[in-house]
């Protein structure tokens, strides 16, 4: 077993009742539960993504082209008037 530190956490009364039952219903100690937590948060915590940058250079290149060529034929108010009376025609 490797060395153990021991170190002392105050917990709220319902994180207490909380890890007690988790801990009974897993099978191991409080303190296993509590490591498998630090492990999982702390020594090893999820790497973000850098799926956002992806995003920006992607609406960026959209920006760049500039406007679409054409122009729209409909308003607003003429798309939900058609989607109320699809929806008047066809209750679910």
């Amino acid at each position: 077993m490797a060395m153990m530190v021991r170190k002392q956490v105050y917990l709220k009364k319902s994180q207490a009742l909380r890890l007690k039952r988790q801990a009974r219903l897993r099978g191991i100690s409080e303190a296993e539960l509590i490591r498998e937590a630090i492990e999982r948060q702390v020594v090893a915590p999820a790497r973000p993504t850098n799926s956002w940058s992806k995003e920006r250079a992607y609406i960026q290149a959209l920006i760049e082209q500039g406007p679409v060529a054409g122009k729209r034929t409909w308003t607003r108010d003429e798309l939900y008037a058609e989607r109320l009376n699809r929806y008047a025609r066809h209750p679910h």
